[in-house]
């Protein structure tokens, strides 16, 4: 990891079967947990998370493109994102049955800087990562408990 450039791996523990896990992490899926997520698409994505898919997202005044760049089905997903002026590079989200009839996703960002206020915001973002992750967990469970019970994951 040089001061431009991040590879950062962590882990989110889902108590939901994989695949049900790994469709929280798509575009549309985010928006149940992820708070101010709305992602446009300017083509419509009947499947949002099918390589090629194209779609934007503004965040805490930034606009980034991301592509859906590959996908196992039910098992992994990878996006390539771009934030002009700021960071570029790949998010991968791997769903891993624990054994328990839960998930382990492992979520793993590299990114490289395309800007020194962009090597700035990856510094911080490096050394927040597993503070990062914790909120994704919390923010998931929060929307779980509040789902009915037995209620599926929406499609």
């Amino acid at each position: 990891m040089s001061d431009g450039h991040y590879a950062l791996t962590g882990h989110v523990p889902v108590p939901l079967p994989p695949g049900e896990a790994l469709r929280l992490f798509t575009p549309c899926g985010e928006e149940e947990w992820v708070k101010g997520w709305r992602p446009r698409f300017p083509v419509p994505a009947a499947d949002d998370s099918r390589p090629g898919t194209v779609f934007e997202t503004d965040s805490h005044g930034e606009r980034t493109i991301w592509v859906v760049a590959d996908r196992q089905e039910g098992r992994r997903i990878r996006y390539a994102r771009v934030t002009p002026g700021s960071r570029a590079g790949l998010v991968t989200v791997t769903a891993a049955d624990d054994g328990r009839g839960g998930t382990t996703v492992e979520v793993t960002y590299e990114l490289t800087a395309l800007s020194p206020q962009g090597a700035r915001e990856l510094r911080g973002f490096a050394a927040g990562y597993g503070d990062f992750l914790k909120s994704w967990e919390q923010a998931i469970a929060d929307r779980l408990a509040s789902r009915p019970p037995n209620a599926a994951t929406p499609t």
